[in-house]
């Protein structure tokens, strides 16, 4: 193994005929080029030198047991760096190998014998994606939503942020409604982070979690020896929640005899504990949320219409996952990023067959069942991207028909899409979409997307 310093830029040459490899290191001067004719002495290189490109031989000889280097060396290069961009060399018959080693993960491939200019391309090319998603990364870890936790680019989710943003600093009481696995509890803690009581504790119970015979002392609390067991004076949420942000969650499986104590609470703002005469006056926001409609239960009687109202001043629905277009790439990836940070993972993304059954499955428990598929993907796969089948999900993609407003849906669909599986890059997002970087300029133009100075 071989190495010239005084470079910016780290290449590595792994190419066993020695008049070769001595040209294309003669060509690739302007780079810190390392060189290596062998898998091992390969592996040692990246692991010193952290290259941002190979070049590799794909058809380098068995080692001395006879195991063949090629496909091994790409693997185990991936498995060491997952974002290397390895660039493979074949023979004129070696298209079928060279399939191989893109879906295997590598970069772009090069059929013999070799045209170091149109190399130096190709190398050159690789350098600058390496280096627009390095900085991608970076700003994804520098960027911050005020909305701690909470991922979207939907146009209707975004509405909704921007409600969070506009409610948050009042003390308005607030409905959060929407399926389960919508995000309600992040949109609740979301309002809290927000507002003036920030400082302040945000306390949630789920009123269907709790056994109806416990869930008044849970939340009035109550004072020693007020039923047996009751062996000191305990505080309740409501109490706890003083100066903070109350969060009751699933208010519409709350018992109606609980429903009128809770509404002479928001009425008077003091509460008794259970067993108790003291009246205690507290300072709280109040937030529910529910996956069940109110209004009708109104209707039936199993919720109180004065109580309703009390608690809906300001209604957010929630939309499913399903009806929130390009969300759902957006928050794969997310987790995705998550959990390879979290467990050291080698993968770096979706294959094109998992990012439509992404987009194509009507995840009927949302966020939650998003979140499910991708944590059992990151263990199942074993590639550097992940399939449609390690999120055990269908890869067939049916079109919709379209007319003219469809069609316009269908391609700010498509170019979120685009964008955001690409990372902003818009000559990878053009490539995706089977269209000029032209063209794809003019159609970000014509729906008024931002335009990056990045991409």
């Amino acid at each position: 193994m071989t190495v010239e310093n005084n470079k910016a830029d780290t290449l590595l040459i792994v190419e066993d005929d020695k008049g070769l490899q001595t040209q294309l290191k003669w060509h690739f001067s302007d780079y810190q080029v390392i060189t290596a004719d062998n898998q091992k002495d390969a592996i040692t290189a990246i692991r010193l030198h952290e290259p941002k490109v190979m070049i590799q031989d794909l058809g380098l000889p068995p080692d001395a047991d006879g195991v063949t280097q090629g496909f091994e060396l790409l693997q185990q290069a991936l498995q060491l760096n997952p974002h290397l961009k390895i660039i493979v060399m074949t023979g004129n018959e070696g298209n079928e190998h060279a399939m191989e080693a893109i879906k295997l993960g590598s970069y772009d491939f090069y059929a013999k014998p070799v045209d170091p200019d149109t190399l130096d391309l190709i190398v050159q090319r690789a350098f600058h994606i390496h280096y627009l998603e390095e900085k991608n990364r970076q700003l994804s870890l520098q960027q911050s939503s005020m909305l701690t936790g909470f991922i979207a680019s939907d146009a209707k989710m975004l509405k909704i942020c921007n409600m969070i943003e506009k409610i948050a600093p009042t003390d308005t009481s607030c409905l959060l409604s929407g399926e389960s696995g919508t995000g309600k509890e992040i949109l609740a803690s979301a309002l809290h982070q927000l507002s003036t009581r920030k400082d302040h504790n945000i306390v949630a119970i789920n009123c269907a979690a709790i056994p109806e015979a416990l869930i008044e002392s849970e939340l009035f609390g109550y004072e020693k020896g007020a039923f047996t067991g009751a062996l000191k004076s305990t505080p309740g949420k409501i109490e706890l929640a003083h100066k903070g942000t109350l969060f009751l969650d699933e208010i519409g499986d709350m018992p109606l005899h609980l429903q009128v104590k809770l509404l002479r609470f928001l009425q008077e703002r003091v509460i008794e504990r259970i067993g108790g005469r003291e009246q205690i006056n507290i300072d709280t926001r109040i937030i529910c949320a529910t996956h069940r409609n109110l209004e009708n239960m109104v209707q039936t009687g199993e919720f109180r219409e004065d109580l309703f109202y009390r608690i809906t001043e300001i209604t957010i629905d929630i939309p499913p996952l399903r009806e929130r277009n390009s969300d759902k790439i957006l928050l794969a990836k997310y987790l995705l990023n998550k959990y390879i940070q979290q467990h050291k993972l080698t993968i770096t993304g979706f294959s094109e067959e998992a990012i439509n059954a992404i987009e194509n499955h009507t995840w009927p428990g949302n966020v939650r069942e998003l979140e499910n598929k991708i944590k059992r993907a990151s263990i199942m796969c074993e590639l550097k991207y992940i399939s449609a089948e390690d999120l055990g999900l269908s890869s067939n993609n049916k079109s919709p028909l379209n007319l003219k407003e469809i069609r316009r849906e269908a391609e700010v669909k498509a170019l979120k899409q685009a964008l955001i599986a690409n990372d902003n890059n818009i000559s990878a997002a053009a490539k995706s979409l089977g269209i000029t970087r032209p063209t794809l300029y003019d159609l970000l133009k014509k729906y008024n997307f931002a335009l990056s100075a990045e991409v």
